[in-house]
């Protein structure tokens, strides 16, 4: 649908300004119901009675001229589009080159679809995978901070200040989360810890190991970015 981004009404306010119109409303009294100025009102009904009392009456038209005197000749146009896809130059390059001036370059690469170079294909992800369950665990750390009431995001109340997070009150610590993740299968196991010293991390990955036996993962490799 056709309708301009700072539009007061949408289409179906504007069927429902028309209508209570028709129904006997005052122009005024419209204006008023709908918070709309009078012009407003009769615009939109003058528009639905010349359009045959359809929908399609009530949505914006382009306010582009009917006439563009000035504008620029279509055989100049084509010789500033030429010379950008030629040369790949921006409008400054292009006007000094065309003897246009900057302003007028830009219009009419813009007008093109032409004024900015085309944006590089992506490339697919190039994702790999080892060929078999336990061929190769990805093991990571990540810190979660722990709190003893929600935020402001949560709560919406602003009113307590004075240092936030940093009071001692409020600094409860943090929660580890640790998760091993099978590269074929991207079956995980994952558990929260208090802290990620040696002896948490040792007895977590024994455990996690024995985990993935249980399901029939026999484990060849493991890599941590640690």
């Amino acid at each position: 649908m056709l309708l301009h981004a700072n539009a007061k009404l949408g289409l179906a306010g504007r069927l429902a300004l028309v209508r209570a119109v028709e129904d006997g409303c005052s122009l005024r009294a419209a204006a008023v119901a709908f918070n709309v100025s009078p012009a407003t009102v009769h615009r939109w009904w003058h528009r639905w009675l010349d359009g045959g009392r359809q929908p399609r009456a009530l949505l914006d038209r382009s306010s582009r001229p009917r006439r563009s005197p000035r504008l620029l000749a279509a055989e100049l146009q084509e010789r500033i589009c030429d010379c950008r896809r030629k040369t790949g130059w921006g409008p400054r390059l292009v006007a000094g080159a065309t003897g246009f001036a900057h302003s007028t370059v830009w219009k009419v690469l813009k007008r093109a679809g032409i004024s900015r170079p085309p944006r590089a294909a992506k490339e697919p992800a190039n994702r790999y995978e080892w060929p078999c369950p336990g061929d190769l665990l990805h093991m990571d750390t990540s810190r979660y901070a722990r709190f003893l009431r929600p935020g402001h995001r949560v709560t919406g109340d602003r009113s307590r200040r004075g240092g936030g997070w940093m009071r001692p009150a409020t600094r409860v610590g943090y929660d580890y989360a640790h998760a091993i993740v099978d590269d074929h299968s991207r079956f995980a196991f994952v558990e929260l810890h208090q802290n990620e010293k040696a002896a948490t991390v040792t007895a977590f990955v024994e455990r996690a190991l024995a985990f993935f036996a249980e399901h029939g993962i026999v484990t060849k490799r493991l890599m941590t970015d640690g």
